[in-house]
């Protein structure tokens, strides 16, 4: 009888599909360097064809390793399910997601969301991690993350990417800064100012700069900061004017720390977009937490609803 492919290999060939090392999946499976090796190995012998290819240290999959990512990944979720299922018949549900944001979702929104899925669900595990748009698009993209939360459009084409929640970017200023006590600015005021903006590849800097492109032209930057408190900060202490979620500013806008500009015309609303790969197995925990999303009202807050549970 001929010998198949083994649970171990398909944990290897997953790990190393999420990590991009077999060093890292060695180390996230507690296996030696060269058994992750040596399984991965045996792995492509047993199917007869290259799942990675190797660019520098890292493996990336190639084209038949994404298509068979999401399988494999599958049957490691039936196992699981499988085995959990002779302990407990639908029992609670269980597992782990890893989730990409960027900053601001991340920041103001992500806490509140996450801490209400998981007071529904204590046995699930979500990993978080806060990136710009464009590093959140590219964790999705490279399998890193199983979903992300993106404050920009995404265009690649193996991803699907679909409108989550509304937000409205503001323009800031210190309140005595020469602008804030104009009603309506002008865009040649706007384009004669100082600016302080969060850096390329970020979704607000993006959704900013597309709506004030016919408008203002080319702005004076002074600084491009990674982090919302350093933007606000800056802008107090008089250095320019931001651009900034209102979620991020909303409390310095209460009480009066920052002020916030007009300009006639200057539609500044988007959206949040949920984005995955299309080929990413979607599993019972990924269903239930994208449900959660759903269900999400633009402060954050959701509904209450009956637990999801395995097989339900």
């Amino acid at each position: 009888m001929s010998s198949r492919i083994t649970l171990r290999q398909l944990h290897v060939f997953v790990a190393v599909a999420r990590s991009g090392s077999v060093s890292a999946a060695a180390r996230e499976l507690g296996l030696s360097q060269s058994a992750t090796s040596q399984a991965l190995t045996e792995f492509e012998r047993q199917l007869g064809v290259s799942v990675a290819e190797r660019l520098g240290r890292r493996l990336e999959l190639n084209a038949v390793g994404q298509r068979l990512l999401s399988r494999a990944e599958q049957l490691l979720d039936d196992v699981d399910l499988f085995e959990s299922e002779a302990r407990e018949p639908d029992g609670p549900l269980s597992g782990e997601l890893r989730l990409s944001a960027s900053a601001t979702v991340g920041s103001y929104l992500m806490p509140s969301i996450i801490g209400g899925f998981t007071a529904r669900y204590p046995d699930v595990r979500l990993d978080l991690k806060l990136r710009n748009t464009y590093e959140v698009i590219d964790s999705v993209r490279r399998f890193e993350a199983d979903l992300g939360l993106i404050e920009g459009i995404c265009h690649h084409r193996e991803l699907i990417s679909v409108p989550w929640q509304e937000d409205r970017l503001v323009i800031i200023a210190a309140p005595d800064h020469p602008l804030a006590a104009t009603p309506n600015v002008s865009a040649q005021a706007l384009s004669d100012a100082d600016w302080v903006l969060r850096e390329e590849g970020s979704g607000t800097r993006a959704v900013f700069e597309a709506a004030i492109h016919d408008r203002l032209g080319r702005l004076n930057i002074r600084l491009e900061l990674g982090q919302h408190e350093a933007i606000k900060q800056a802008v107090r202490a008089g250095l320019g004017l931001g651009c900034l979620s209102e979620l991020a500013v909303r409390e310095e806008l209460e009480q009066g720390t920052l002020v916030e500009l007009c300009l006639d015309g200057l539609s500044l609303k988007r959206h949040f977009y949920m984005v995955w790969h299309a080929s990413r197995y979607r599993s019972p925990v990924w269903q239930a937490f994208k449900v959660h999303l759903d269900e999400i009202d633009h402060a954050g807050r959701a509904p209450f609803s009956p637990p999801y549970t395995a097989g339900s």
